[in-house]
């Protein structure tokens, strides 16, 4: 590099570089060159440094480096039991009655009283509707006093049989006369019946004009008011009367489930049925199935069960919708892994397991039916394993851990 100053010209200005402007306007050639060597002089330092902190991180392992290596990782950690798992198959259902029954009249006339309160509880045989009688009183009244007189002319055809029976053994009288005197008595007495059964049907309905429950439950509202004319041919009817207690729930399942349940219930075993609300958190009621439908349906693939609840609170309402879960059967005295262990592969599943100096495995495991956080454990882990629960996302094979307090949880039983 040439040193030598720039020969000044008319109207030339130099290039003031960083240095010409760090230092003084006066300061001459050497000094600058001595900036120059005290730069390069550092810059050479910083890359000798730098050069070491890299040998240091990248070279032959030190003490120190060792010591990182085998630091230990906090781990959450469980204690492998056994106990009781349930297969339960959940759905979504609906409430049910046994019984719906809307009160239609059988007689046609006007209402003369209404005995019943919208919603409130009736029993069977209780007093719901009148309807007015008088037309059908009047008319039994007739059709008895037809009886009576056709009665009366049954009795003397009777009496004259009895003669004539006398005399055709004397050979009095023609056989004729005789036999038609018998066919005489016949017709009477089916004049009497006919004549019965109108009685008897004016009676019935004259009871129909009394309207009553025909079940135990709840009633409606009032469809008709008092003082409307009904018929038999209105579909509206009076009121509807709802069976309450008990009640049932109509759930689907997928046919896959159907294999174990029917022979849960060819074994005569009670397949029990909780009813939880509709956000699946509050336990509403505990029943049991009583029916199982007698196909499935191919749109869904499902098939509906029947399950009836005492009801006894009335916390199940017709129609509400409630979540289902079916207890098939209990696993009892299996191994059970908590489910946050469970680390997966592809179709692979393992858990990491802590051996007794602190360092960890994969040990690979086949699970079986799943109850809340807890899993079967078919093969792979025995009661008293201790495997990792929370951390094993930083872990691999052969690492070191700890267990902050000493252990872990052990395994516990769903529910407790």
């Amino acid at each position: 590099m040439d040193d030598t100053p720039h020969t000044k010209q008319p109207g030339y200005a130099p290039e003031r570089t960083f240095l010409d402007r760090a230092l003084p306007s006066q300061t001459g050639t050497r000094p600058r060159r001595r900036f120059r060597r005290i730069a390069v002089l550092m810059a050479l330092v910083g890359l000798g440094l730098g050069i070491g902190y890299w040998l240091r991180s990248h070279g032959a392992p030190s003490q120190g480096g060792e010591a990182a290596q085998s630091a230990a990782e906090p781990v959450g950690a469980a204690t492998i039991g056994t106990g009781d798992i349930r297969i339960v198959v959940n759905a979504l259902g609906t409430v049910t009655p046994l019984a719906t029954v809307t009160v239609q009249t059988q007689i046609s006339g006007r209402i003369m009283d209404v005995g019943f309160t919208e919603g409130q509880s009736v029993k069977k045989g209780d007093f719901l509707a009148q309807i007015d009688a008088r037309p059908y009183e009047l008319l039994k009244a007739q059709f008895e006093g037809q009886l009576a007189h056709d009665q009366g002319l049954l009795a003397q055809a009777e009496a004259n049989l009895t003669r004539y029976q006398r005399l055709a053994e004397q050979n009095s009288i023609a056989r004729q006369q005789y036999d038609d005197q018998t066919y005489l008595v016949q017709q009477y007495q089916g004049t009497v019946k006919l004549d019965q059964a109108q009685v008897d049907q004016q009676a019935l309905n004259i009871a129909y004009c009394h309207i009553v429950s025909p079940i135990t439950g709840y009633i409606g509202l009032r469809l008709v008011d008092p003082g409307n004319y009904v018929q038999t041919t209105n579909n509206t009817g009076i009121a509807v009367v709802t069976q309450l207690q008990p009640i049932t729930v109509v759930f689907p399942i997928p046919e896959d489930n159907l294999p174990s349940i029917r022979e849960e219930m060819r074994a005569g075993r009670t397949l029990e049925v909780l009813a939880y609300d509709r956000a699946n958190v509050t336990k509403l009621a505990t029943g049991k199935v009583t029916a199982l439908d007698s196909q499935i349906d191919t749109s869904t693939g499902t098939v509906k069960l029947r399950a009836e609840f005492d009801n006894a609170d009335e916390v199940l309402f017709p129609n509400q919708f409630v979540n289902a879960r079916l207890l098939v059967r209990t696993l009892r005295d299996v191994v059970m892994v908590p489910i946050a262990a469970v680390q997966r592969i592809g179709p692979s599943t393992y858990v990491y397991l802590i051996n007794s100096d602190n360092t960890v495995s994969i040990r690979p495991i086949k699970l079986g039916p799943a109850d809340g956080e807890m899993i079967q454990a078919e093969s792979g882990l025995a009661a008293g394993d201790r495997v990792v629960i929370d951390g094993a996302d930083r872990l691999r094979d052969g690492a070191r851990v700890t267990i902050p307090g000493g252990g872990g949880s052990a395994a516990r039983k769903p529910g407790e």
